[in-house]
């Protein structure tokens, strides 16, 4: 009768809640087109040779807009008179509208203070707030149609989806404390994947700052030759902002090898510049190295997908310590699988065409970026991963000792034995650390201040803080649960297991000693 009574109630519950959602997803899209059209009418106003009027503004801000989500433009008002494709999207540019849909789909499945808010499940949360956020931007390309910038409908009905269904993703993956899958390989891969995908997109902002840094005279003349008056500066300086995220992916390219176009029949990679680049005048491009065969200074590049390979392995190596060596490899393979499908779609999304013909292919090639960070992650972090696997199960030769002593069930109104954790590094002394702790414990006795002094005595002075923990004997209590930190705890070098139990025919203890060392292969 309960069942029958609440059911209605629930489903009523969650189709407000995925109608919500969907409102939400709206709202988000056209918060995001709005501060747009703002910054578009803004600079409009201040510009002293405006070529329309707000309309024309305002078809300008919404092709933007369209273009931040990855689709392509067509630019109709060209001088030869034929429709041009503009197709690089400034990665930052697309920052305001991703993180617009994430954070509405994180907060769709927050409960709300009381908690007794209604919340769709993960999958209509996405599907709501995707859906919402399509409907208007489905709005925003029919809208582009009349305007010097109509969209390409067939990136629109490919990129578009993709990008919000993967940003509302993140914020339900968000929601429910980012989840990783269960088995440990698969994890691990994964956070080594974005380790090394950090990395590598860190150095090449390093790449392309140090380049333009070195062309800083070249950039300066390409700034100040693109405009006279100050809102046109303005208005390139926010251009070139928008595209800083798009130069680190292009020196990431750079250093892992296939390098970029620079139209059709010229590369640039760290060998040298081949063929005849057709580069408009813009600041940014001033970085781009001169003609001809590179030298040590352009070679110097591959030291960024070297490092986030070492940096992927590493990871990797550490989180293998117990496994075998062959999961240890194919958990190095994953995660270079991951980073390479990272710096592919990256890389698609920093290129593009600029124009027809020569234009029409600049930028890095994604499937050979893609392959590229495989290669590097499979060559150097696979090895990096395994060597640092190796390092962790070795024996050194001051042994590394965590001791813990826990005491075993007794029977009622039996006393408790004594729990002591001593955590320090043992010098090397004559004869191992096993054998003379068996010795010295055949003659202990039931007193608990000398069983500590024996352990005390076994351990010299450590060079780190030691942690001594005792607990009282109580008459009749309950044995404490043994902690669990010394078994789990993956960065031990070797684990000794003492137990200290209650001999039946008098008050000596008894001590079984185990050394618990990492698994072979």
């Amino acid at each position: 009768m309960t069942h029958v009574t609440e059911h209605p109630l629930v489903q009523g519950g969650r189709s407000a809640a995925l109608a919500t959602a969907c409102v939400r997803g709206g709202v988000a899209a056209g918060l995001g087109l709005g501060a747009l059209a703002v910054l578009v009418i803004a600079a409009w106003i201040s510009s002293p040779y405006p070529d329309s009027g707000p309309v024309g503004a305002l078809h300008v801000a919404a092709g933007l807009w369209l273009l931040a989500h990855g689709v392509d433009l067509v630019r109709t008002d060209t001088l030869a008179g034929l429709p041009a494709p503009l197709g690089i999207a400034p990665l930052l540019l697309a920052a305001l509208p991703v993180w617009l849909v994430h954070r509405t789909a994180r907060d769709t499945l927050d409960p709300g203070d009381d908690g007794t808010r209604p919340r769709p499940s993960p999958g209509g949360a996405v599907a709501a707030v995707a859906g919402g956020y399509l409907l208007v931007a489905a709005v925003v390309v029919v809208y582009s149609e009349s305007g010097p910038l109509p969209a390409d409908l067939v990136t629109a009905g490919l990129w578009l989806p993709a990008v919000v269904t993967g940003a509302a993703g993140a914020g339900v993956w968000t929601a429910l404390d980012r989840p990783l899958p269960g088995q440990r390989q698969a994890a691990a891969a994964l956070r080594a994947a974005g380790l090394g995908t950090l990395t590598l997109l860190g150095g090449g902002a390093v790449v392309a700052a140090g380049s333009l840094a070195w062309h800083a005279g070249r950039a300066q003349a390409s700034f100040e030759g693109l405009a006279g008056e100050w809102s046109g500066r303005v208005t390139v300086l926010l251009l070139v902002l928008a595209l800083l995220p798009n130069a680190a992916v292009w020196g990431a390219a750079y250093g892992l090898g296939p390098g970029f176009a620079l139209g059709t029949g010229a590369l640039a990679t760290p060998l040298g510049l081949v063929g005849d680049p057709a580069v408009p005048p813009f600041p940014l491009l001033a970085a781009l190295p001169a003609e001809g065969r590179g030298t040590w200074v352009h070679w110097a590049a591959v030291a960024v997908p070297l490092a986030a390979a070492v940096v992927q392995g590493h990871r990797v190596g550490r989180a293998a310590r117990t496994w075998a060596a062959r999961e240890a490899a194919l958990t190095a393979l994953g995660a270079a699988g991951g980073c390479g499908a990272a710096a592919a779609v990256l890389a698609a999304a920093a290129g593009g065409p600029l124009g027809t013909g020569r234009l029409s292919a600049f930028g890095p090639v994604w499937w050979q970026a893609g392959a590229a960070a495989v290669l590097w992650g499979a060559g150097a972090g696979m090895p990096v991963a395994l060597g640092v696997r190796a390092w962790g199960r070795r024996i050194p030769g001051s042994e590394k000792l965590r001791l813990w002593a826990a005491p075993v069930p007794a029977p009622a109104g039996a006393p408790v034995a004594v729990s002591a954790v001593a955590d320090g590094s043992a010098a090397a002394a004559s004869g191992s650390t096993p054998s003379r702790l068996k010795a010295a414990s055949s003659g202990l006795m039931a007193a608990p201040s000398r069983l500590m002094a024996a352990l005390s005595g076994l351990l010299p002075s450590p060079s780190g803080p030691v942690e001594d923990r005792r607990e009282a004997v109580v008459p009749g209590a309950a044995p404490t649960a043994e902690p669990a930190a010394a078994d789990a705890d993956p960065e031990a070098d070797l684990y000794s297991d003492f137990r200290f139990e209650q001999m039946p025919g008098g008050p000596l203890f008894g001590m079984e000693i185990e050394p618990l060392r990492p698994e072979e292969p």
